[in-house]
């Protein structure tokens, strides 16, 4: 069993056989499907279906010669909306089966953003064509959470959030200068971590953590592509999972002044959601290119 599935309403399924017929139903009254013709392997498909708000599951396999469908694997998906980034991102298979894994270095996040590709079929169509080559696709990132805890906002006024950003802007410009070899940026970072290690040191004896970061975005445990996340909840809606009548939520969170969409289910979530408030969890991050 996918063990994100009751992030998109299937917190019930326990047995191979429920999740068998829900493969069943994909492949047979599937919302989207992508077939790759010219696949090395065969004729490649990829069968999805929305049992939510952007959220569903997809099926991926292979065509034999009688034109038979055999299942390969399955995931969970959650759709975000808008673009997260469009800087470059750099795609690698998975060495046990054909799905892909994507990284992109983002300056305002300060790692580099590992995630599961949602559109393979997709991305191995548009593979090798000239087109691809001409620029950066942009990409939408988004994730599924098993569980998750509301937290009460930090106090800021106006002023120390418009001295906040413009901090932040500058780290980012001395971030990219460092990477272009740049020493003196270099050094000014390594100033700024010093002094930030200091002012937290000092902050700790009497404050609570949270009040002291107020979002973060960081690896979580050893699969390269689940984050232990902090942000400022924008925007979020409760939705039914159709076969299951399961409620999810979807929220739109500012994590790192990045804004990504997280997909979880209501039993998992410790407190009452509002814009404003603060949504702490660990997700299985993914990713969506647009060509």
């Amino acid at each position: 069993m996918h063990s994100y599935l009751r992030a998109v309403g299937f917190s019930k399924i326990t047995k191979r056989s429920s999740i068998e017929q829900i493969i069943m139903d994909v492949v047979e009254t599937y919302d989207e499907k992508y077939v790759v013709e010219d696949h090395q392997d065969g004729i490649f498909a990829e069968f999805s279906k929305n049992y939510g708000c952007d959220c569903g599951i997809t099926v991926c396999g292979q065509y034999d010669e009688d034109n038979q469908f055999h299942v390969d694997y399955y995931f969970p998906f959650f759709r975000g909306t808008g673009i997260t980034t469009q800087e470059n991102v750099v795609i690698e298979r998975h060495a046990d089966k054909e799905s892909f894994a994507g990284a992109c270095d983002d300056l305002r996040i300060g790692v580099t953003l590992i995630f599961y590709l949602q559109n393979a079929a997709e991305y191995l169509q548009q593979r090798g064509r000239e087109e691809m080559l001409s620029g950066n696709p942009p990409l939408t990132l988004s994730g599924l959470a098993r569980e998750g805890k509301i937290l009460f906002p930090v106090e800021k006024d106006k002023e120390a959030v418009k001295v906040e950003r413009e901090l932040t802007k500058n780290r980012n410009h001395l971030i990219a200068a460092a990477r272009n070899g740049d020493e003196e940026a270099m050094e000014s970072l390594t100033m700024e971590d010093m002094d930030t290690y200091s002012m937290i040191s000092q902050r700790i004896v009497t404050e609570d953590i949270f009040t002291i970061v107020d979002s973060y975005f960081m690896p979580h445990g050893i699969e390269c592509d689940q984050y232990s996340v902090m942000g400022e909840i924008i925007d979020y809606m409760l939705f039914k999972n159709i076969i299951t009548g399961e409620e999810i939520y979807q929220f739109t969170l500012e994590c790192n002044d990045m804004l990504f969409d997280v997909c979880i289910n209501k039993a998992d979530v410790l407190g009452e959601p509002q814009i404003g408030r603060r949504f702490k969890g660990i997700v299985w991050l993914q990713g969506q290119l647009h060509y």
